[in-house]
């Protein structure tokens, strides 16, 4: 038993490490976070170091950072942004799957691969890759963009064909006996899908109510990745991938008002876990079968690339998109996916696919992963140097997001009575903003009431990444406790230097403190009460007005400015202590 936890402790030891050593070495040389854990992947894999052997269930463990990338994923789409998607899912998806698999069964069939086979491998490289693509997205403007909407488009349709794809392999596996089966299992999948999402609407946020009236955060997490957990292992019993059942299970969330939180403790598991996945990829190559069949393997894997990509292309100029967005649209899913992997290995085990074409085609998916980041930063490099779109030629935007996560947006931290009068300026005013705060009574109040506040702890970082704080406009710290906002300021201006703060404070002091914390700007609550309550005074004094506004504004110009000498003298003597 020691020797066994020994060997684990050993892999994961090394899993940490190279991530650790490698991927901060990828984005200094700018090839980003995929690269590096391939190549991580590469070096601790058969092929490089040998130090992991096991890759398959490493590989398993992997996974589930798919499964938690698509949980968030589905928390950030409302149902009803889904069903507005439908014609590009039925279209674009749909056509994409149907004619790149009918154009690979062809190409096979003439290479002397059986009919069955040929049928497999046309829609097992059809498939892209959802962690691939999702993650290279996210670092270009997510799915709010036109490009965005076009490729999970086509990501969740190829998601939803998993079922039936099975089914088929497994159809050639015994015959045409069980066609009848697969037509009940799909149908009973369908119900258990229904009886899922109306349980999750009419269950979920009661549950959520009660567990955050525990105060205990701990409770939440482990409420979250149940969730996640359990709807993925409920529709993978029912034969639909866990992926696609852990995006019912963000869907279901993404009305709640403790989305944001729940998405924000979800986060770091779905990062670790899905750069192992990354590296399990990096593991799997087999670089004695490329080496032997080096020619034949990049010429298929170009080859499957360039069609993808042309393919995806002409549909997303049918669709009218613009070319720069349809040639970036047809990069970025011009690989093959896990999904592949998932495929070829049922289907060589079912005795659909030999063996050694079922290698080749994996290590095929391989390589089109690893070349894809390449291909999309080449693509942006073109495009960028020959491409200038007509004038007046919208940037292909299209909001898909809620309306409080979009951009442009306003982040209110804190909504008691301070932070509440502010969302009720900002609702006059129409301009757009999202509210956090931890008083669970508090959020539900103010949501019953039309208020875009929800339920989180705005001093934790991954929370205000889930309430999009890199597309907001700004941040107003409006918290009640100074402790918390003392917190918040330095860590705001450290994950997001440019983004303007706007805080409450104290008084005099605290005001000098913030802004030397970073803050863009203070505003003391002390002072401006007792300057209104003075304004008061001297107009029931008989005070002229014109009278009344010199003295206020002198007054407060004196405070402010020994604010600034206060923070100026600071930096002076910082200044001098680093000298």
């Amino acid at each position: 038993m020691g020797e066994i936890s020994s060997h684990y402790l050993v892999d994961i030891l090394a899993l940490l490490l190279a991530a650790v050593i490698v991927v901060p070495f990828f984005h200094a040389i700018r090839l980003g976070a995929i690269l590096g854990y391939l190549a991580a992947g590469i070096v601790l894999g058969p092929w490089g170091l040998g130090l992991i052997s096991e890759v398959e269930e490493i590989r398993h463990l992997g996974e589930f950072g798919v499964i938690f990338l698509l949980f968030v994923l589905g928390i950030e789409l409302k149902p009803e942004k889904l069903w507005q998607m439908r014609k590009m899912v039925l279209g674009l998806g749909l056509g994409q799957l149907l004619i790149t698999a009918g154009v690979i069964y062809s190409i096979a069939l003439l290479s002397g691969v059986s009919q069955h086979a040929a049928i497999i491998i046309g829609f097992g490289l059809a498939l892209s890759s959802t962690a691939f693509c999702l993650k290279l997205l996210a670092e270009r403007g997510g799915i709010s963009t036109l490009m965005g909407q076009m490729s999970f488009s086509v990501l969740l349709l190829q998601d939803l064909a998993v079922v039936p794809l099975l089914a088929l392999v497994s159809m050639f596996a015994v015959g045409d006996a069980g066609t009848v089966g697969s037509t009940f299992s799909f149908t009973y999948a369908v119900l258990v899908i229904v009886v899922v999402l109306v349980a999750g609407h009419y269950l979920l946020n009661p549950i959520l109510d009660r567990v955050v009236a525990s105060q205990d955060p701990d409770v939440l997490v482990a409420l979250a990745v149940l969730l996640v957990l359990g709807v993925a292992w409920i529709m993978e019993s029912i034969g639909f991938s866990m992926a696609l059942g852990a995006f019912l299970a963000g869907t279901m969330l993404a009305e709640s008002h403790y989305r944001h939180q729940i998405e924000a403790d979800i986060l770091p598991f779905r990062g670790i876990l899905l750069g192992l996945f990354f590296m399990t990829v990096g593991m799997g190559i087999d670089f004695g079968l490329l080496w032997e069949k080096l020619a034949v393997i990049i010429g298929l894997t170009v080859g499957l690339m360039s069609l993808k990509g042309v393919i995806v292309y002409i549909l997303a100029r049918m669709s009218g998109a613009r070319e720069d967005v349809s040639a970036r649209t047809a990069v970025l899913l011009s690989q093959s996916g896990e999904f592949g992997f998932i495929m070829f290995g049922f289907a060589t085990m079912s005795g659909v696919l030999d063996v050694h074409l079922s290698n080749m085609m994996i290590l095929v998916i391989a390589l089109t992963m690893i070349l894809t980041p390449f291909a999309v930063e080449g693509m942006n490099l073109l495009l960028n140097h020959f491409y200038l779109p007509e004038s007046g030629e919208d940037e292909g935007f299209s909001p898909l997001l809620e309306g409080d996560i979009s951009g442009g947006h306003v982040i209110l931290a804190g909504f008691g009575r301070v932070g509440a009068r502010i969302g009720a300026i900002l609702n006059a005013a129409n301009v757009p903003y999202v509210g956090i705060d931890m008083d669970q009574s508090r959020v539900k109040a103010a949501r019953a009431q039309g208020f875009s506040v929800f339920y989180g702890d705005a001093s934790n970082v991954k929370v205000l990444q889930a309430a999009g704080a890199g597309r907001a406009k700004m941040i107003v710290v409006a918290l009640d406790n100074p402790e918390h906002f003392d917190r918040m300021v330095p860590l705001v201006r450290q994950f997001y230097p440019n983004l303007p703060i706007h805080a409450r404070a104290k008084d005099r002091q605290h005001c000098a403190a913030l802004i030397m914390q970073g803050a863009s700007t203070a505003v003391s609550e002390t002072l401006e009460t007792s300057l209104r309550l003075s304004e008061e005074v001297l107009q029931s004094s008989s005070v002229a007005q014109s009278e009344i506004d010199r003295v206020i504004n002198d007054f407060r110009k004196d405070y402010y400015s020994d604010v600034v000498q206060k923070v100026s003298d600071h930096r002076v003597v910082m200044g001098e202590l680093k000298h």
